[in-house]
């Protein structure tokens, strides 16, 4: 099979990733090899106005549009042959989001697909996050994002619950989650948990993988809920800077990683759950992989 490059963008509420995947395979062998060529980051954090007035300024906007604009180029030098380009909880929410959906087309050229938030956790496991795990134990999925966190039970490598709350980040940061939504998720978890014995976790986003680097833990090893708890108290009662400095994170991420922390702690006890696998893919990976199938079918 002759090289072939496929391009994913996951517009979230906190940042918007491109990237970029080369694939390559022995037919003969039937193995195919999935090796990253480019991956960029931009904190366009979307979420802070969708979240608060209900949709996008005018400056969300025009970063969006050049964002966007630029990934089309990049994909352009690197001859990508197919993208999506997938846009989760801010854009969903933001009452403006089909202009902005028309003006992005119109400037990039590249077309911006809305995914429900049920749809975003089927994609993540479809990269395969649990092929070095043991089959036969169920898992709690995680993934912890600016505006929602969706939550998915596999068991035997099938889901058997999945659901998306509106309990992310940036909604906390900004007082937009109530008792009520945290309850809601506490019943959901407990009532999905409660039978499975011996369950792991497998957490994903940008949060989870820093903790993760953070507590220093060798790598396919689990980390354990006493570390991100300890983790959590360490890091709440500092400031901004205090966190940028002494753990080395960027002023976008160190906002948001201490209510990222309370998520995943929160959600692994009451799932009785003592550790979780933190696999280095997400929804980009997840949309690759998507393409890799749809051009197998082609």
């Amino acid at each position: 099979m002759k090289e072939i490059r496929f391009g994913a963008i996951d517009i979230g509420s906190n940042a918007a990733r491109l990237l970029i995947t080369s694939v390559t395979g022995l037919e003969k062998e039937g193995e195919v090899y999935f090796k990253k060529a480019a991956l960029v980051r931009v904190p366009l954090r979307l979420g802070f106005d969708a979240f608060v007035n209900g949709e996008l300024s005018q400056r969300s906007i025009d970063r969006l549009t050049h964002t966007m604009q630029a990934y089309f180029h990049t994909m352009q030098a690197y001859e990508v042959s197919e993208y999506r380009a997938f846009a989760t909880s801010a854009m969903r929410e933001a009452r403006n989001s089909e202009e902005i959906i028309k003006r992005v087309k119109k400037a990039s050229n590249l077309n911006i697909e809305i995914l429900p938030g049920h749809s975003e956790a089927r994609i993540i496991y479809s990269t395969q996050v649990t092929e070095k795990l043991d089959k036969n134990r169920p898992y709690i999925y995680i993934d912890v994002g600016g505006g929602s966190t969706e939550v998915s039970i596999f068991k035997k490598e099938e889901v058997i619950a999945s659901k998306s709350f509106k309990i992310g980040t940036i909604r906390l940061l900004n007082g937009l989650v109530t008792v009520n939504k945290w309850i809601e998720m506490q019943d959901w978890v407990i009532a999905n948990t409660e039978k499975l014995e011996n369950l792991a976790g497998i957490g994903t986003g940008g949060n989870i993988s820093k903790i993760f680097k953070i507590t220093k833990r060798p790598k396919n090893t689990p980390l354990l809920s006493v570390e991100i708890e300890r983790l959590y108290r360490e890091l709440e009662p500092l400031s901004l800077e205090e966190r940028i400095r002494r753990y080395d994170m960027k002023t976008d991420r160190a906002d948001v990683i201490v209510p990222a922390a309370n998520i995943f702690r929160n959600v692994m006890s009451w799932a009785n759950c003592q550790e979780i696998y933190v696999p280095k893919k997400g929804l980009a990976d997840g949309i690759t992989r998507m393409l890799f199938d749809e051009y197998l079918k082609k």
